[in-house]
């Protein structure tokens, strides 16, 4: 399960938050604890988040309902947002043209490097699932939206081109994906209630 962060004052004024560490706001300290107790209820077995005080704030009302420690992962970690962060899309939109048209931040990093970073951190964290003797079966990544979409789209073998298929995850909302004949799925998109149960059928 992908779980982007709560709500941040920089979310609310949309500016470019990257890697700058802004904390959850009142709003987005609420949407966690609201979140946390409905994930809670799927018994979840790890959780991993982002280092970044939004995504840790976020995975900490699930820890304590679950009394699950939370792993950090930098790898995790939203798109760097380069001369963008702390920018208004406005200001980016007036100051960058050409870049916020191709949505290219300056000494920032590249689409195809944060979708590759993300997508092996999310393999890496699937493998350690598998191979737990324990039988993990529900692991909760704790991230950002941008970083999370470009993973995911990395995962389910989208070309670059298409990333932009898959729209933007909400504030607390969250995606699931699950592995199938060794081909992943994506099963949930953005959502703020609990998954529906899967049923699988040929039409798929």
């Amino acid at each position: 399960m992908l779980w982007r962060h709560g709500q941040t004052a920089w979310n609310a004024e949309r500016r470019f938050q990257g890697q700058s560490d802004i904390p959850l706001d009142p709003t987005g300290q609420a949407q966690a604890e609201r979140a946390a107790r409905l994930l809670a209820s799927l018994h979840p077995d790890l959780i991993i988040s982002s280092d970044l005080t939004r995504a840790t704030s976020t995975a900490a009302p699930l820890a304590r309902l679950t009394g699950l420690n939370v792993v950090l992962d930098k790898d995790l970690r939203e798109r760097h947002g380069g001369a963008w962060e702390g920018l208004t899309d406005t200001e980016i939109r007036e100051r960058y043209p050409a870049e916020h048209a191709s949505w290219t931040p300056p000494d920032g990093e590249p689409t195809v490097v944060v979708a590759d970073r993300v997508a092996t951190a999310l393999l890496r964290i699937a493998t350690a699932v598998s191979d737990d003797v324990r039988a993990v079966g529900l692991a909760v990544v704790v991230s950002h939206g941008a970083a999370l979409r470009l993973g995911m789209s990395r995962l389910l073998g989208m070309p670059e081109e298409a990333f932009g298929a898959l729209g933007p995850l909400s504030n607390c909302s969250w995606s699931v994906l699950g592995l199938r004949h060794g081909r992943w799925r994506l099963l949930e998109h953005n959502a703020g209630t609990l998954p529906e149960p899967v049923i699988l059928s040929d039409d798929r």
